[in-house]
């Protein structure tokens, strides 16, 4: 199993959301996972996981972990090419390295130059860029190409972002 996830924040909350697939070329996710929590930290520049780790951790408490194969972030795994850890590195860590997390971030992050790979999807000429650790970066990359869907942004990952940003 593959899970998704993605934050929205709002009036000091939190609303986060994972979607849970099969394959990587899937369609439809097999289960949606949501939660909003409150009392967020504030976004502080350069240190983002701050804000959004607690909220993925508390969500991955629904899940059980011991059937997922790879988690994806909208984020950075790492901040530059000495390995300093972004979103997706913490998570990483904070998983104790048992299940390869990959970044999706559809803005460059200009210190990151051999740790990330450019993707190009569908028509589009501005690529996202992916990272990732646990995994070659060449297979996370090549994963995230063969995602359904015709556009930059796969499928399941337009779904996600829609789902996080419908507040009930």
């Amino acid at each position: 199993m593959i899970l998704a996830f993605d934050t929205y924040y709002f009036d000091n909350k939190a609303k986060t959301v994972a979607l849970k697939f099969t394959n990587w070329q899937d369609a439809e996710p097999v289960g949606v996972y949501s939660q909003i929590i409150e009392g967020i930290a504030e976004y502080e520049p350069g240190n983002f996981y701050k804000r959004e780790l607690p909220c993925i951790l508390s969500l991955l408490k629904q899940i059980d972990t011991g059937q997922i194969d790879c988690i994806i972030v909208d984020g950075f795994v790492f901040l530059d090419d000495n390995g300093t850890y972004g979103l997706g590195g913490h998570l990483y860590s904070a998983l104790r390295g048992k299940i390869p997390v990959v970044g999706i971030a559809k803005t460059n992050f200009a210190t990151i130059e051999k740790l990330k790979a450019p993707v190009y999807r569908g028509e589009s000429k501005n690529p996202m860029f992916v990272t990732a650790i646990g995994l070659e970066i060449a297979v996370a990359a090549h994963n995230i190409i063969k995602m359904h869907g015709a556009y930059r942004m796969p499928t399941l990952l337009q779904k996600l972002d829609g789902l996080t940003k419908a507040i009930d």
